[in-house]
C-alpha cells in the first residue's frame, strides 16, 4: 500500500484510472507514469489528454525528478503531478515549489517519518528564502 502526502497531511490513494509507461503511452492516455532519467523536453510532446503525471524518485538522492517537475510546469502542464518514492519529509517543500501537488511514499516510509514531519514542511509558501527576505525588509 501507499500513503498520498498532501498540504493536509497524509491520505488515501485518490486517482484509479491507473498509470502507463511513458513508453508504452498511445492516443487517449490521461496518466503516465515518468522514470527520473526521462527527458523533459521529449515529456513535452506527449502531454496531449493527460491529466496526471506521476514522476518516480529511485532514490532520495536524485534530484532528476524536480527538474521534470519545474520544467514541466514552466512549460504549462496544469495537470496532476505527482512526484512517487523515496521522497523524504526533508523535502516536501522543495517537492512543492518545483510544481508538485502531492507526495506518493510507502507504508514503510510513512511509518519512519510520521504525518507531523511532512506536515512541518507543508507551510512550504511562507519559509523559502525569498520569503524571509520579504519579511526583513518589511521589520
Amino acid at each position: 500500500m501507499t500513503v498520498l502526502v498532501t498540504d493536509t497531511g497524509f491520505g488515501p490513494e485518490t486517482w484509479d484510472a491507473g498509470f502507463t509507461a511513458l513508453d508504452d503511452a498511445a492516443a487517449g492516455t490521461t496518466s503516465l507514469d515518468v522514470a527520473s532519467d526521462t527527458d523533459p523536453a521529449v515529456l513535452l510532446t506527449q502531454l496531449d489528454g493527460v491529466t496526471m503525471i506521476r514522476v518516480d524518485f529511485p532514490s532520495f538522492a536524485d534530484g532528476r525528478g524536480f527538474t521534470i517537475a519545474r520544467q514541466l510546469r514552466l512549460a504549462g502542464y496544469n495537470g496532476r503531478l505527482r512526484a512517487k518514492g523515496h521522497v523524504i519529509s526533508d523535502q516536501y517543500a522543495m517537492a512543492r515549489r518545483c510544481g508538485f501537488d502531492e507526495v506518493e511514499i510507502s507504508d514503510d516510509l510513512a511509518s519512519r517519518q510520521p504525518e507531523k514531519d511532512w506536515l512541518f514542511r507543508a507551510d512550504w509558501q511562507s519559509h523559502d528564502y525569498q520569503a524571509r527576505m520579504r519579511g526583513a525588509a518589511a521589520v
